[in-house]
């Protein structure tokens, strides 16, 4: 599906698969139970400053360059510590996704050793391209995102600028009617700034971030393994224990901390919940999602719709929408409750209704490729999830959805979670000698940010699929984009350009859009009362002039 996030609410689609690579050895037959190996000091590297803005030009198109990666060994191991070298802390992360890879950068810059635990495999082998399916793979990469790859290290200019160098500018949203031949009302996510998110290829910058840490050296990547058990309050460490998913075989692993990045259905959460007195809370939709592709234009070869927006055809319970894909195709996706997905049995059906409320797209699609697509990809749920804690003591912290995972509407599902690893390793700097209290800080830092763009997405659903085309919205939108720039020490900003294009928390752009939310409604309504009141003295007025000429004329009449 195509996600205005990663809510890592996982969708899928095709993508573009990267070339045969040489087969390469595994990086995890170690037998070894619960051994705890030792690697060769490596000083951590400073922080680079952040790297100027990209420009402003619009890509419609870029080189599939990035998928080539190179076919070298999954893991190079360091020659083991000297007796008088300090040990370097270990970390097992557990998920390879766009997350939990960041999450390895951060840590092999920060001079830990490093091993990444995943149970698919490898996705930048041919064999494995399908990997994606059930993954969103388009997102929305913003602010918070870009910002998350920013602070990673030294290296992470180069490392973000062809990340950045592989996505789409998109400037705003095109709202669709659904009859054919109208190209659409375009809505600016800033016409103050002229900012814009951009539209990424999750598998793509998922091989991006993987090459990255192969490219380190002495991270161990090793897939096909699915985590049966942790044991966190053993005297040596925090024990993991893995089954080969290829050959059942039991593989041990012990580090001082284990990071849970795998997602919304996370098996390290559900191991920490046996540690901690966690709050739980998981919640589902009405709303199901469906996915389609929209092709390339099949003579031209070029985009179909304009390629950068983000496009929905919103329809008050239900919309479609489709994403700009690096290929010139469109991740899209129908978004609708579940009696409609139940409501629609055979071709006559589908094609009946999106003759109703989506004619442009079936005149695009065809109804042969709309119905197989239909027919054929899965039709799944929505869900959201707020969790609390996220760590245990110094042994266990989950990161991304695995923390708090959300519905794709606000785009930030994948920018949340690269938030959530930088924000991590802010604590872990700052008290770098005592991991548990670094910890504690993340887990009370990062809680009500979380829950807060949780409630966000969800909010944000009734505005993409009907709030878009009524005049309220727009006005307020207008409003504030006008104090913005012409009344800025007012400090008024829409939500969305403080969600999407800065970094404050999620927490305090919830309450101040709130705060602002009352002030424009008294302002509005003072505003009302004082033109009620000015029409009101204005008729006053003029029917005292008008019962003053009257009485006058029978007055003169009187006297004659």
């Amino acid at each position: 599906m195509s996600s205005l996030g990663d809510s890592s609410s996982a969708f899928s689609s095709q993508h573009l698969a990267p070339p045969p690579r040489a087969k390469t050895p595994d990086c995890c037959r170690d037998k070894r139970v619960f051994e705890k190996e030792e690697f060769h000091s490596v000083p951590s590297a400073p922080l680079q400053s952040p790297i100027p803005p990209p420009p402003r030009a619009l890509r419609a198109s870029t080189s599939n360059s990035s998928l080539r990666s190179t076919a070298s060994s999954r893991v190079a191991m360091a020659s083991p510590t000297p007796e008088h070298s300090p040990k370097r802390k270990s970390v097992a992360i557990v998920g390879a996704g766009p997350v939990g890879a960041l999450a390895g950068l951060y840590f092999s810059h920060a001079g830990w050793n490093v091993s990444i635990y995943d149970l698919r495999g490898d996705l930048r082998l041919p064999e494995n391209c399908a990997l994606g399916s059930g993954k969103s793979i388009n997102l929305a990469l913003s602010e918070r995102g870009i910002n998350g790859i920013r602070n990673i290290g030294d290296a992470n200019a180069a490392l973000l600028q062809k990340v950045l160098n592989e996505t789409i500018p998109m400037v705003g949203r095109m709202i669709h009617s659904g009859a054919p031949g109208e190209e659409g009302e375009a809505q600016a996510y800033d016409s103050v700034f002229g900012r814009y998110i951009r539209s990424a290829d999750r598998a793509l910058l998922n091989m991006q971030l993987l090459d990255a840490l192969e490219e380190r050296g002495d991270v161990k990547l090793c897939f096909l393994h699915k985590l049966r058990r942790l044991k966190l309050d053993a005297p040596e460490g925090a024990q993991a224990e893995f089954e080969r998913v290829d050959t059942g075989e039991t593989v041990g692993v012990v580090a001082d901390l284990v990071v849970g990045a795998d997602g919304a259905h996370s098996a390290v959460r559900g191991q920490l919940q046996r540690y901690v007195k966690m709050y739980y809370e998981q919640t589902y939709i009405s709303t199901m999602w469906c996915e389609f592709t929209i092709p390339p234009h099949p003579v031209t070869g070029d985009f179909q719709l304009s390629p950068n927006h983000l496009h929905i055809w919103p329809k008050q319970t239900q919309m479609f929408i489709a994403i700009p894909s690096i290929d010139k195709s469109f991740t899209s996706t129908l978004f609708m409750p579940e009696t409609l997905f139940s409501a629609i049995k055979t071709r006559e059906d589908l094609i009946s209704f999106f003759k109703e409320h989506y004619a442009d797209v079936l005149e695009i699609l065809g109804e042969d490729a709309l119905c197989q697509q239909y027919f054929s990809n899965e039709h799944l749920p929505l869900v959201s999830i707020r969790t609390a804690p996220y760590h245990y003591s110094d042994r266990c912290v989950i990161v991304g959805d695995a923390a708090h995972a959300m519905v794709p509407f606000y785009g930030q599902g994948m920018n949340a979670g690269f938030e959530s690893v930088n924000v991590l390793f802010k604590h872990i700097r700052a008290q770098p000698d005592d991991l548990k209290a670094a910890l504690e800080a993340y887990t009370a830092e990062r809680k009500p940010d979380a829950w807060a763009i949780v409630e966000l997405a969800m909010r944000n659903y009734d505005e993409m699929r009907s709030g878009v085309t009524k005049r309220g919205y727009l006005l307020r939108k207008w409003v504030e984009e006008a104090c913005s720039k012409w009344v800025p020490a007012l400090g008024v900003k829409t939500l969305y350009s403080m969600v999407s294009f800065g970094n404050d928390r999620y927490s305090e752009v919830l309450k101040k859009a709130e705060r602002q939310g009352r002030a424009e409604e008294r302002l509005l309504a003072a505003a009302l009362v004082g033109v009620l009141a000015g029409v009101g003295w204005r008729a006053g007025v003029w029917r005292a002039i008008v019962v003053g000429c009257r009485e006058g004329f029978k007055a003169l009449a009187g006297r004659r």
